[in-house]
C-alpha cells in the first residue's frame, strides 16, 4: 500500500509539472490577441488564440487519463488535449495521435510493443489512484479491465460523457476508421454505437480528414444528452441538431394518422412536390398591358411565353429561374424603348413563394395535389393529403412529417442549404425516405457516420434492412457495415431478462455478449390499476433517495396518472416531452428513451407499451434496455406480454352531442396512446360548438 502511494505521489508530480506547462500554454495562446499587424489580421489571431486555448481543456481537468510504457522505457502519458514542453517531447499526446494507439488496441497476446498500461483516477488533477495492467504476468487473459468497469458503474448525470479513458480495441479500430465511406454503426443496446460515433468525429477532426461535420439526432431531448461529449474532447464547432430543426422554422404540434405519415415520407413526395411548384409557373394572356408612367404598352404573349419556357429550362432553383425570368421581362421592355412596372405581371406568372405558403397552399386544394401526383399516387392517397388551411399562415401548425417536405421545398425553391464534409446520424433505422433526403443534401461528399439498430427499429417508418436506408442516401462513397457485440451498459441480469422479448420482437436479431452484472436483478411489482402510477412515484422517490438518475418510460394512457402521482407526492420532474432531461427523476416516453440512459428504469405497464404501437414490443424491448443497474416493471398487466396486439387508436365521433362527446373523451384519455393529440382535437371540437 505504502508503494502504491509513493508511486501515486510521483505521478502527482508529473500531473502537477504539465498541468503548469498547460497554464503557460494558455496564456501565450491569449496573447496572440493584439498582436496582429492590422485590425484583420489581428481578429485572425485571435479566433486562433481562442481556438488553442480551448484546445487544451478546462483549467479542472486532468491532464491525463492513461500512461503506456514501451519496450526500450518509451513512456506516453495519454490525455485529451497535447500538452508540449518546448524543444522537448511532449509531457502528454493527445488520445487521437498515432502514438496513443498501443493504448486502446494493445493486448497481453498482441502488446504492440506495450510492457505496461496504467489508467488514473482523478478528481480534476489530482490523482486518486492509478491501476496497472502489466502485460507480461500471466495473470492478466481477456475481460473487462477494472477502469471500465468503474466507468460503466458510474453515476449518470443526464449527459453523456466521453470514453476516451475506456475505448476497447474493437471500438477504437471503428473510431480511426478512414473517412472514404459511408459507414454504417449497428449494435444492440449499450454497445457503444453513439459514443464510438461522436469519437470517430473527434479523430477525423484531429487529424484533419474533415472539417464541416453535422451531427443528426432523432429527438431535442437526444441532442441535448449528447451535445457536451464533443466539446469536451475540445471540438466546439461542431453543429448537433435533432432531425425536426433541419426545417424551416415553423409552428409544430400537428398530430396526424398513421397512413398520412407514411405518404409524406414516402420518397415519392419528392417528385410531387417538384411537380406540383413547377405547376405554379403559369402562361401569359395572348397580350399583356403593362403601365409605363401613365401609359400603357403591349407585349404579346408568345415572346412572354418563349422567356417563360427559357427561364424554365434554365436551371438552378425556382428563385433562380424566376429572377432569369424577370432578366428576360425588362430586356423585352429595354428592347422597345421603355420602363414599365412588371411586379403585377411576374407575381402572377411566377409567383414569389415561401416553402410554408407553398405547401399551404398544396394541402389546401385538392386540383393542384391531384394534377401533381400524377400516377404515382392514387386518388384515396391524395385525399389523404388534403387538408383545410388555417385563417393565417402563421396560425398554421405543422406536424412532424410535414417539416422534411418544408425542407424539400425550401431546397426547391431557393437551393441547398449549408453542406458539411462528414454526417453522423443517429437512430437511423427509424427515419423516413423525406427525412433521409433532408440529411443527404447537407452531405458534399458522401462521407457519413450511421448509427442505430434494427431491432430497435420502431414508428412509421420503421426499418428491417440497411439497405432500405441507405437508399436515400449519398451513395459515391462504398457502403460498409459494423456489428458492434458486446454490451457494455446494460446488465447481465437485465439481459436475461429481456432476451425472450428481444427473440419475439426481432427475430434474428443477435444477442450481445454483456459483460458485467448489474447492482440488482430487475423487479416485477404486479399491482392493481388503481395503483400503478402511485407504485411507480414511489419507486422514483426511492430511487432518488439514494442519488439515482431515475427514467419512468410511461405509455401515453397512463402518463396523466404517473403526473398526478408524482405530484401529489410533491415529487418534480423533468418531461422529455419539452426537451428536459433533469439530474434526477426524468418522465419519457418509449420513443424518447431511444439513445438514453439511466441509473435506475421504472417501466410503467408494459401491455400499454405493446398495445399502443405496431412495433410496440420493440418499443417494450427499448425501454427495458435504458438502465445500467435497476429495472423496475410496474404492471397490472403482463410484464412481458410477447403476444399481445397492436389496438388501433380510437377517433372522436365528431357528431356526438356535447355530453356524448365528454364521455368519449374520457374514456379514450384512460387508452389511447396518443392522448395529448386526442386532448388537443376534443379541445377544438368543443371550442367549435361553444361558437
Amino acid at each position: 500500500m505504502g508503494q502504491k502511494r509513493d508511486e501515486i505521489a510521483r505521478e502527482q508530480e508529473y500531473f502537477d509539472h504539465a498541468e503548469h506547462r498547460r497554464k503557460l500554454m494558455r496564456q501565450s495562446a491569449g496573447g496572440l490577441a493584439g498582436a496582429g499587424a492590422h485590425p484583420g489580421a489581428d481578429a485572425d489571431l485571435k479566433r486562433h488564440g481562442k481556438k488553442q486555448q480551448e484546445s487544451l481543456g478546462a483549467d479542472d481537468e486532468a491532464v491525463a487519463f492513461g500512461r503506456i510504457d514501451l519496450d526500450g522505457d518509451d513512456r506516453f502519458y495519454i490525455g485529451k488535449h497535447l500538452i508540449r514542453e518546448p524543444g522537448s517531447d511532449p509531457l502528454v499526446i493527445a488520445w487521437q495521435a498515432p502514438a496513443a494507439r498501443p493504448y486502446y488496441q494493445a493486448t497481453p497476446q498482441e502488446t504492440m510493443g506495450v510492457t505496461r498500461k496504467r489508467t488514473f483516477e482523478c478528481t480534476g488533477n489530482h490523482i486518486d489512484d492509478l491501476a496497472d495492467v502489466v502485460f507480461a504476468e500471466a495473470a492478466i487473459a481477456s475481460g473487462p479491465d477494472a477502469a471500465l468497469l468503474a466507468e460503466l458503474s458510474r453515476q449518470r448525470t443526464g449527459r453523456m460523457r466521453d470514453i476516451v479513458r475506456t475505448i476497447q480495441a474493437a471500438q477504437y479500430e471503428l473510431i480511426q476508421h478512414p473517412p472514404e465511406h459511408l459507414l454504417v454503426i449497428e449494435g444492440a443496446p449499450g454497445t457503444g454505437k453513439t459514443a464510438i460515433a461522436l469519437h470517430r468525429l473527434s479523430w477525423l477532426l484531429f487529424h484533419k480528414h474533415v472539417k464541416d461535420i453535422l451531427v443528426v439526432g432523432p429527438h431535442p431531448t437526444f441532442t441535448r444528452y449528447i451535445e457536451l461529449v464533443l466539446p469536451g474532447l475540445g471540438n466546439d464547432q461542431v453543429s448537433q441538431v435533432d432531425i425536426g430543426r433541419l426545417a424551416p422554422e415553423v409552428r409544430r404540434g400537428r398530430r396526424e394518422a398513421e397512413p398520412i405519415r407514411r405518404i409524406k415520407g414516402d420518397a415519392r413526395m419528392a417528385g410531387l412536390l417538384a411537380r406540383a411548384l413547377e405547376a405554379r409557373i403559369g402562361v401569359a394572356e395572348p397580350a399583356e398591358r403593362l403601365n409605363a408612367d401613365g401609359r400603357f404598352v403591349t407585349l404579346p404573349g408568345t415572346l412572354i411565353n418563349e422567356a417563360v419556357a427559357a427561364s424554365r429550362s434554365g436551371g438552378g432553383p425556382y428563385a433562380v429561374r424566376r429572377m432569369a425570368f424577370r432578366d428576360r421581362l425588362l430586356g423585352l421592355l429595354a428592347e422597345r424603348g421603355v420602363n414599365a412596372r412588371i411586379d403585377t405581371l411576374l407575381n402572377r406568372l411566377w409567383p414569389q413563394l415561401t416553402p410554408a405558403g407553398f405547401l399551404r397552399d398544396l394541402f389546401n386544394s385538392r386540383d393542384r395535389l391531384l394534377a401533381a401526383a400524377g400516377a404515382d399516387f392514387t386518388a384515396e392517397e391524395v385525399g389523404l393529403l388534403r387538408r383545410r388551411a388555417a385563417d393565417r399562415l402563421s396560425e398554421e401548425v405543422w406536424s412532424r412529417d410535414d417539416l422534411p417536405l418544408l425542407d424539400e421545398v425550401e431546397h426547391l425553391l431557393a437551393g441547398g442549404p449549408t453542406r458539411y464534409d462528414h454526417v453522423v446520424v443517429d437512430e437511423a433505422q427509424d427515419l423516413s425516405p423525406m427525412q433521409l433526403r433532408s440529411i443527404a443534401r447537407r452531405n458534399a461528399t458522401g462521407s457519413l457516420t450511421v448509427v442505430g439498430d434494427l431491432a430497435q427499429s420502431t414508428g412509421v417508418w420503421a426499418h428491417d434492412s440497411w439497405a432500405e436506408v441507405i437508399e436515400h442516401l449519398p451513395s459515391a462513397k462504398a457502403h460498409v457495415l459494423r456489428q458492434l457485440h458486446i454490451g457494455y451498459r446494460v446488465p447481465a441480469q437485465v439481459f436475461d431478462f429481456v432476451r425472450p422479448l428481444l427473440a419475439v420482437a426481432a427475430p434474428g436479431a443477435p444477442s450481445p455478449q454483456v459483460i458485467r452484472r448489474g447492482p440488482a436483478d430487475p423487479v416485477v411489482h404486479k399491482v392493481s390499476a388503481e395503483q400503478r402510477a402511485g407504485r411507480v412515484a414511489t419507486l422514483a422517490q426511492q430511487h432518488a433517495v439514494e442519488n439515482r438518475f431515475v427514467g419512468i418510460v410511461c405509455p401515453g394512457s397512463l402518463r396523466l396518472e404517473v403526473e398526478e402521482a408524482l405530484a401529489a407526492n410533491g415529487i418534480s420532474w423533468s418531461s422529455a416531452d419539452r426537451g428536459e432531461l433533469g439530474r434526477a427523476i426524468n418522465l419519457v416516453s418509449p420513443q424518447e428513451a431511444k439513445g438514453l440512459e439511466f441509473d435506475a428504469v421504472i417501466v410503467a405497464e408494459p401491455q400499454e407499451i405493446v398495445a399502443a404501437d405496431p412495433r410496440g414490443l420493440r418499443l417494450l424491448y427499448v425501454a427495458m434496455t435504458r438502465t445500467i443497474g435497476h429495472l423496475d416493471v410496474v404492471c397490472a398487466g403482463e410484464p412481458l406480454p410477447l403476444k399481445t396486439t397492436y389496438r388501433q387508436p380510437s377517433t372522436v365521433d365528431k357528431t356526438a352531442t356535447a355530453p356524448a362527446l365528454a364521455h368519449q373523451i374520457a374514456a379514450m384519455l384512460r387508452i389511447h396512446p396518443d392522448w395529448r393529440r386526442v386532448l388537443d382535437e376534443a379541445t377544438r371540437l368543443l371550442s367549435a360548438r361553444r361558437e
